[in-house]
């Protein structure tokens, strides 16, 4: 699963690195924070888990709501 992070799938979803850094550093809060994953767990770590979440597109960004500019607008620039 990590071998995802590799992968530039990954970090086109979250419109770049940092900002997929900072969706797994987000997410990862909630989880241990007792949050319920939205993809079964199956004995993967929280970060395993959270990359999961990203591939199936159960989490995203809110860039309306965050104020962040889309991918697709970011990249017309």
């Amino acid at each position: 699963m990590i071998e995802a992070l590799k992968s530039e799938e990954i970090v086109r979803k979250a419109g770049g690195r940092f900002k997929l850094t900072a969706l797994i550093q987000r997410r990862l809060a909630e989880l241990i924070d007792g949050a319920r994953p939205l993809v079964e767990r199956r004995n993967r770590t929280d970060l395993e888990v959270v990359i999961d979440e990203i591939l199936q597109d159960k989490i995203t960004i809110d860039f309306e709501g965050s104020g962040i500019e889309p991918p697709s607008a970011a990249a017309s620039h």
